[in-house]
């Protein structure tokens, strides 16, 4: 038996004219025709182009490479599944039952999809104002918080951007281990700066997402370092 709909019609903010399209976008291709898929691929470009628009008004002194960074930082799957779990959206999809068993419900590509779905299904509903107003709801918190351009850079590049501004050698990096059955691997990596005397490791289940891991926490390390150095100058 399904879910009453009105607590996730109250998150939303919005109510359908037409109820079908909510439900087409809370069904799970695994749940059989009629499910969300098309409905996902129209929300994914309406999401896009609010999300630019809004960057562009809000950040004027971006160039184009930082509002790509930082659009791709709020359109993710990951920033998605954690704005469809504040909706709890998992409570109210509609999944086969191998889906079901195996926890779908909290998987973070399904809750992605279901809510670029949806804001597919509000799109068709009520037209394309009522989405945007929509997208700026659920995405309020992350766009009056936004990163300045600094921020926006990953760890390796503001890692490397510090070397060469004090005339250091570029980090080195070294695959230590990997573990795991292959579709599941995990890395550990090991970031060193010869020169400052510092090394990190770090394990994900990616090598590059190891390496941004580990110079993350060398920067840590360097930060950490030049503020006892300016303690013991005070």
């Amino acid at each position: 038996m399904k879910r009453a709909r009105r607590p996730l019609i109250e998150r939303l903010g919005y109510r359908f004219a037409e109820p079908a399209l909510l439900e087409d976008a809370l069904t799970h291709r695994s749940a059989g025709p009629g499910n969300n898929e098309r409905l996902e691929f129209l929300g994914d470009g309406v999401l896009n182009f609010v999300i630019a628009a809004e960057l562009y008004r809000r950040k004027p002194g971006f160039r184009e490479g930082e509002l790509s960074r930082l659009r791709a930082s709020l359109v993710r799957g990951e920033t998605l599944a954690e704005i469809a779990r504040q909706l709890e959206l998992g409570d109210f999809l509609v999944l086969g039952s191998g889906e079901l068993k195996s926890g779908g419900f909290r998987r973070d590509s399904i809750l992605a999809d279901a809510l670029e779905a949806i804001l597919g299904a509000i799109y068709l509903d009520g037209g394309f104002e009522a989405c945007r107003d929509c997208v700026r709801r659920l995405f309020a918190e992350l766009l009056d918080e936004l990163p300045d351009a600094q921020q926006l850079k990953d760890p390796k590049t503001r890692l490397q951007e510090y070397l060469q501004g004090s005339g250091l050698a570029l980090p080195e990096y070294q695959l230590l281990a990997t573990s795991g059955k292959a579709h599941e691997q995990r890395f550990r990596v090991e970031c060193r700066v010869a020169e400052l005397a510092l090394s990190a490791q770090a394990t994900a289940g990616s090598r590059r997402k190891a390496e941004q891991s580990a110079a993350s926490a060398l920067l840590d390390g360097i930060s950490a370092r030049e503020s006892r150095a300016r303690a013991g100058q005070a």
